[in-house]
């Protein structure tokens, strides 16, 4: 089978959309578990002598559930207390959360770090959307200096509104003059893909950064494979 030329991501050309066929001018990234690794194990495993301890407590104490409503905007200091109220047995744990956050920061995620500059390079802009807590973000701003090269950055605990609620989608596209009809979305959450995808944005569930360079190579927005 003939490639079409448009597909072979050659350097200045920033692919095309396989539904539609328009051009490519921008792609927007979730951060967490897709440009940057965070993880509250990270810092609860040093706590807990037993992982079946620490999932159960994720999973009915600081769920994510609980996270998603910082994320939206509530007060580090209101969610803590909360907890607080419904599991005083838990008080260690539960302040530790937020106390000795930053140690549930891992590192970016070398190879989608790469993947984006590449774009950049081809003359994609760069947007972030993540759902992120206001009060979190700056604590983590050091250490994502990848965010250098973007074109904007869009924290959810900042504007009071949390994917996948299609507002903080339009919210992005009005403040960055985004053409969703040229633009792929990035997400490893489902749900958020979803969303995207009825708003009409090319979206992309986002596995493993080798997965996502390949749903680029098919757009042509990547040089293929030698």
């Amino acid at each position: 089978m003939t490639q079409d030329p448009g597909q072979l991501g050659h350097p200045g050309d920033p692919g095309h959309r396989l539904d539609n066929g328009e051009p490519i001018t921008t792609v927007v990234f979730d951060l967490g578990a897709v440009l940057i690794d965070w993880d509250p194990r990270h810092m609860y495993r040093s706590m807990f002598a037993d992982e079946t301890a620490m999932e159960d407590f994720l999973a009915t104490v600081t769920t994510p559930e609980w996270n998603h409503e910082q994320d939206r905007g509530r007060t580090l200091a209101e969610a803590t207390a909360i907890l607080l109220a419904q599991h005083p047995e838990h008080a260690d744990l539960i302040e530790a959360y937020y106390g000795r956050w930053d140690e549930m920061l891992g590192e970016p995620i070398a190879d989608t770090v790469e993947i984006a500059r590449q774009l950049k390079a081809r003359g994609v802009r760069l947007l972030a959307l993540t759902n992120w807590s206001a009060e979190t973000f700056p604590r983590a701003r050091h250490r994502l200096t990848f965010l250098d090269e973007f074109d904007g950055v869009l924290v959810s605990g900042t504007v009071g509104l949390v994917k996948p609620d299609p507002a903080i989608y339009l919210l992005l596209v009005e403040r960055h003059d985004v053409d969703v009809a040229r633009c792929v979305f990035v997400d490893d959450s489902l749900r958020n893909v979803e969303a995207a995808a009825q708003l009409g944005f090319d979206a992309i569930h986002f596995r493993s950064p080798e997965q996502l360079a390949n749903e680029l190579r098919q757009r042509g927005m990547l040089a293929p494979l030698d």
